[in-house]
C-alpha cells in the first residue's frame, strides 16, 4: 500500500501528536453512535430499510473511532464513506416512503442530489476565490445534508405535520451539531480539547431520531411496501 495512506492527519484540536489516543475524548463519544444504531434497530424489528441503516450507524460509529485513534488517511475514508451512505441512504428512503416515489425515482433523485452535494465545494470555492472546505473546516460538506432535512422537513409538514416536525427539529439538531464541528479548530487556544466531541453526540442523536421518525411513519402507514 502506498506509504501516503499511513500519513498522519491532525484535524482536530483534541490531538497534540500521532499517537493512538492522542484523541480519547473524540475516540471514545463514538461510542454514542453504537448507542444509537442499538437503540434504533431495537424499535423497528421488521422494518428492513431502518435495520440497514441502523446497521450503517453503527459502521459511522466504528469508522469514526477508526480516525480519531489511527488518524491517518485510509481511517479518514473510514470515517468519512459510511456518513455519505448514511446521508443517501437516508435521503433515498425518506423520498419513497415520506413521498411515495417509486424506488426508481427515489434512487435517481438521491443520484442528483449526491451529484449536487459532490459539485458544491468546488464551485464555492470558483465562486469566491477561497478553499471553503479549509475555511469550514470540512463542514460545508454537509450543507446539503442541511438543506435537504430542512427540504423534507418543510415538505413533508403539509402532508403529515408530526412527521415533518419531527425533521425540521432534526435538522435544527444537527445544523446545531455541524457548528460546533465547524468551530473546533478556532477554540483550540481557549479550549484544547475542542469542540468535535459534540459533534458526535448530537449527530448520533440527529441519526436516531432520524431512524425513529422513519420508523414512526411506517407504523402508522402499514400499507407502505415492504422495500421502503
Amino acid at each position: 500500500m502506498d506509504a501516503s495512506w499511513f500519513e498522519p492527519v491532525r484535524a482536530y484540536c483534541e490531538r497534540t501528536d500521532a499517537a493512538f489516543w492522542s484523541e480519547p475524548v473524540n475516540a471514545a463519544t463514538n461510542a454514542a453512535f453504537l448507542v444509537a444504531a442499538f437503540l434504533a434497530a431495537r424499535i423497528a424489528p421488521g422494518d428492513r430499510p431502518v435495520q440497514v441503516l441502523a446497521g450503517v450507524v453503527g459502521v459511522v460509529g466504528i469508522g469514526s473511532f477508526l480516525f480519531h485513534t489511527f488518524a491517518n488517511r485510509w481511517s479518514l475514508l473510514a470515517d468519512v464513506i459510511p456518513i455519505a451512505i448514511f446521508i443517501y441512504g437516508y435521503f433515498g428512503l425518506a423520498l419513497a416512503r415520506f413521498f411515495g416515489l417509486s424506488p426508481g425515482v427515489a434512487g435517481l433523485a438521491t443520484l442528483a442530489f449526491a451529484g449536487a452535494g459532490f459539485g458544491l465545494s468546488p464551485a464555492l470555492d470558483a465562486l469566491t476565490g477561497r478553499d471553503v472546505a479549509a475555511l469550514t473546516n470540512g463542514s460545508i460538506d454537509y450543507l446539503p445534508a442541511v438543506l435537504a432535512l430542512l427540504g423534507v422537513g418543510l415538505a413533508l409538514a403539509g402532508r403529515t405535520a408530526w412527521a415533518g416536525r419531527a425533521v425540521l427539529v432534526t435538522g435544527g439538531l444537527f445544523l446545531a451539531s455541524l457548528a460546533f464541528r465547524t468551530i473546533d479548530a478556532q477554540v483550540c487556544t481557549a479550549l484544547p480539547l475542542g469542540t468535535h466531541f459534540l459533534w458526535h453526540s448530537l449527530n448520533a442523536l440527529v441519526l436516531y431520531r432520524l431512524l425513529t421518525t422513519a420508523a414512526r411513519f411506517r407504523a402508522a402507514h402499514p400499507g407502505l411496501p415492504a422495500a421502503v
